[in-house]
């Protein structure tokens, strides 16, 4: 439901392991990323998601680069992110980080809240590339996340909000829509867009598809078929690399 904030320059992916903290610190392992695409200028990726076998997860209703809308619609612009999320669940933060923005958004729909987590390379666990990775969740309630702080830290897992609706209309179908940039460096320009309503800007900040992150700690090895991975509370992440999924699981 959302449209494209930036399109702009392209940097990697990154952050070093402490593997062994009494010697000196070999090289992290390399992930073989390669027959995924992350989908710049909002592009078809192929990627697909595979929901785990032993848990039911609510699915992702509307892909990246897609023209369809969670119902059926052909969009008035290419998506810029995913959508998922029956209402009224709790969106999960993918990766530790910190509270970037927290703000009153407005798409096209109608008032509504948003927020904007900064991951850097340790967050993610990854040996080389973008210095920040951004998550932007729209169409959250305000109320919600007004009590969130910039420079507030987040823990991978942690409850963000719940899934709403855009503009909080009751006209429109439940959604969280979830966006993923690589991002250069960490400076945001705040403007108005054509609703009158706050938007960032980042001139290093670059658009890619979500299932990318989702499935660098374990490529699918026919390049598509990527594994959603749950956060499950109480299971060490420290080396895990990328992001688990937004949405809360059940065990089957």
């Amino acid at each position: 439901m959302q449209f494209a904030l930036a399109t702009i320059a392209v940097f990697g992916v990154g952050a070093f392991l402490a593997l062994n903290p009494n010697a000196a610190q070999s090289e992290p392992e390399v992930i073989d990323t390669a027959d995924m695409k992350k989908g710049y200028g909002i592009k078809e990726t192929g990627l697909k998601p595979v929901y785990p076998s032993n848990f039911k997860c609510s699915p992702i209703t509307s892909l990246y680069a897609s023209w369809i809308d969670i119902d059926g619609s052909r969009r008035d612009e290419i998506h810029s992110g995913i959508d998922a999320g029956k209402f009224g669940e709790w969106i999960l933060a993918p990766a530790s980080g910190t509270v970037r923005a927290v703000w009153e958004a407005n798409w096209q729909w109608g008032s509504e809240g948003a927020l904007l987590l900064k991951h850097d390379r340790r967050d993610v666990n990854l040996p080389n590339g973008s210095k920040y990775y951004y998550s932007e969740f729209d169409h959250l309630n305000f109320d919600e996340i007004k009590h969130l702080k910039v420079g507030q830290k987040i823990e991978r897992g942690q409850k963000l909000a719940r899934v709403s609706r855009p503009g909080e209309q009751s006209s429109y179908l439940p959604e969280v829509h979830w966006e993923v940039w690589e991002v250069g460096s960490d400076d945001l320009v705040w403007r108005k867009n054509r609703y009158d309503a706050p938007e960032w800007w980042n001139e290093t900040a670059q658009l890619i598809d979500p299932l990318y992150m989702l499935g660098i700690n374990d490529p699918p090895k026919d390049g598509t078929s990527v594994r959603i991975t749950p956060f499950e509370a109480g299971r060490d992440f420290k080396r895990y690399r990328g992001f688990t999924y937004i949405l809360a699981c059940r065990p089957k």
